[in-house]
């Protein structure tokens, strides 16, 4: 009995672990979503979240370099004071690796009342974990990007 129970256990965090069989298509999606909540921090006005989707070691290129999560979350604070958000952003283009460890999103920025600024540029890693975090990060001037077409089924 004890040992159906111990099993019963191990097989359900065995279970709780990402799968290792998720598609493209599935990856693709977390990483939109994930681009999609981390922008909403912006939006909700909340530094700690924000700081929560940087890895440990990312790299977020602007006028100037900022290395390391705590080098980026103590310069893009300021963003985050005042009650309105200066800028916010979308994924429109997202990309997976087939491997399931970086993925890409690209997308307008707008400035606080909704007019085209520039286009970002990020990459996010897949961690241990199983959560996406943001490896690089690079905005430019606006230039259009297009939408991630829909794969074709395989024939």
């Amino acid at each position: 009995m004890r040992s159906a129970v111990c099993r019963a256990l191990l097989g359900g965090l065995a279970s709780a672990s990402l799968p290792a069989t998720l598609g493209n298509a599935e990856l693709t999606e977390q990483v939109r979503q994930t681009e999609s909540a981390f922008a909403k921090t912006m939006a909700d006005r909340d530094h700690a979240a924000f700081t929560s989707f940087l890895a440990d070691e990312t790299v977020f290129m602007g006028r100037k370099t900022l290395r390391g999560k705590a080098a980026v979350a103590a310069d893009w604070k300021r963003f985050y004071d005042g009650p309105r958000a200066p800028f916010s952003w979308k994924p429109e283009r997202v990309e997976v690796l087939d491997s399931g460890t970086l993925g890409m999103t690209s997308g307008p920025v707008y400035d606080e009342n909704g007019q085209r600024i520039g286009t970002f540029n990020s990459v996010w890693r897949r961690d241990k974990d199983g959560r996406w975090r943001i490896v690089f990060d690079i905005g430019c001037p606006s230039c259009e990007t297009t939408p991630s077409p829909t794969p074709s089924p395989p024939q």
